[in-house]
């Protein structure tokens, strides 16, 4: 027989307690309890010694995938942050900012996959919504079925009628089940709603995009554990007041992690970036000090960025120090380095550093990039056009090797550069094919006297 019970969950990490208390003990949350009432049927709890005894183990010879080839979602970009495609029976979970394209990302591959009965579910918007925004993206698709509803039991009911090949819901935060006594987005209810989703999903070998809200802090709401079941977390980035998107995979069971997906948000939807280094480049700053351009890596994808610097004397006593797109403590760290390996004393100076087209680098080979835009702007004389620069910079002043030279100035030679700055320990790379002068620097003080020369 069914019993009830009051409990009380955190929302942020789904910890249970039998009484309210202010503050969590496990993550530390503020007023984060909230009261749910716990159903639990002993009959459905105990050991079913049942056809679990009948499944014997196998061995990897003996495990067939036929059914698990990957298939197209006809959107490249979406496949190659996925690894290449969409695996049957995965769980895909899709998170981001309100208003940054979740849902239209989500409908456009829904309405570019051919040859796929899909399944697109939506709690937050009605039909007739639906069907608005999809005249904007000028893209049809007969074989696509859509429906509003919330029910995970009806949700359920109609993946069994309709036996989809891909299933996409948004979001999983309006979905809930009569089992729980809370309101839909709880912990309780994301819990229970997602595993009885997959369940589904992986008897029946259908892919699921799952559409997820995020917190203030940016992480995906709900418990932790959602992100744990699922296997592939997806977050779309940028900012709305770029046009540009990336989407990136922090975590992938079918595919790498460092995969980065470009897309253009439009009037009539997401475009691909195909080639993100034309449209990240500004060509019509000739003449113009503290730009400089860097040949970066996302994944296995090379791209060249321009890297913008502003050095200006202090005008209220203390220096500033701004970084947008580039982390600030690194930048701080190429400053001394500066100081102390090449002499040049920016103590006294306002430093912004900005990356142009609102994205995010991390890659390390952006450093002699900036250090060169950072002395640009300072001695007020601009760089060639047709330089790019990759190395990392160390402590000691020294430019340290890079991964994936050659990709790098490949991409520089095929957007018509002339010369790429490279350090010296990058040895054994084929440049002889490129239609591009390499030149090799050893450290800091001798990329700057073969830039700046009679500075």
């Amino acid at each position: 027989m069914a019993k009830s019970k009051t409990i009380f969950v955190c929302q942020a990490c789904g910890v249970t307690s039998p009484k309210w208390v202010g503050r969590c003990p496990s993550c530390g949350e503020w007023n984060s309890y909230v009261e749910e009432v716990e159903v639990t049927d002993k009959k459905g709890s105990s050991f079913s010694a049942g056809s679990n005894l009948l499944q014997r183990p196998q061995t990897l010879s003996e495990i067939s995938t036929g059914k698990m080839n990957r298939f197209s979602s006809s959107n490249a970009e979406f496949d190659r942050v996925l690894g290449g495609g969409i695996v049957p029976g995965s769980m895909i979970l899709l998170g981001g900012e309100p208003g940054i394209g979740k849902s239209t990302l989500a409908l456009q591959v829904a309405l570019a996959v051919e040859d796929k009965l899909v399944l697109y579910i939506s709690g937050e918007e009605s039909l007739e919504q639906i069907k608005l925004r999809s005249t904007r993206l000028v893209s049809k698709n007969e074989n696509c079925l859509f429906l509003c509803e919330t029910s995970l039991e009806n949700i359920l009911a109609q993946i069994e009628n309709v036996k989809p090949e891909l299933l996409v819901i948004d979001s999983i935060q309006t979905v809930s089940t009569e089992m729980i006594e809370s309101s839909a987005g709880s912990v309780s209810q994301i819990r229970e709603c997602t595993a009885g989703i997959m369940q589904r999903a992986k008897a029946m070998a259908i892919p699921v995009i799952l559409i997820g809200h995020i917190n203030k802090e940016g992480s995906i709401a709900g418990p932790k554990v959602l992100e744990h079941v699922v296997d592939t977390v997806l977050q779309f980035e940028g900012d709305r007041n770029y046009m540009y998107r990336i989407l990136r995979a922090s975590k992938n069971r079918f595919g790498s992690t460092s995969e980065m997906g470009i897309f253009e948000m439009r009037s009539d939807g997401l475009r691909q970036v195909s080639n993100p280094s034309e449209l990240l480049i500004n060509s019509e700053h000739q003449g113009l000090s503290g730009t400089s351009v860097a040949a970066a890596i996302e994944g296995v994808r090379p791209f060249l960025i321009e890297v913008q610097a502003l050095v200006s004397s202090a005008a209220y006593g203390n220096p500033q120090r701004s970084a947008t797109g580039f982390d600030l403590r690194r930048l701080n760290m190429l400053l001394a380095v500066l100081e102390k390996r090449a002499g040049f004393k920016l103590i006294t100076k306002d430093v912004f550093l900005n990356i142009a087209g609102g994205i995010k680098v991390v890659d390390p080979a952006t450093d002699l990039a900036v250090i060169c835009s950072v002395l640009s702007s300072n001695f007020d004389i601009p760089i060639n056009i047709n330089i790019c620069f990759a190395g990392e910079v160390g402590l000691t002043g020294e430019v340290r090797s890079v991964s994936r030279v050659e990709q790098r100035i490949g991409e520089a030679a095929k957007l018509g550069f002339a010369e790429i700055y490279i350090p010296s320990a990058n040895k054994g790379a084929d440049l002889k094919k490129y239609d591009i002068k390499v030149t090799r620097v050893k450290n800091v003080s001798e990329t700057l006297k073969s830039l700046f020369r009679g500075a």
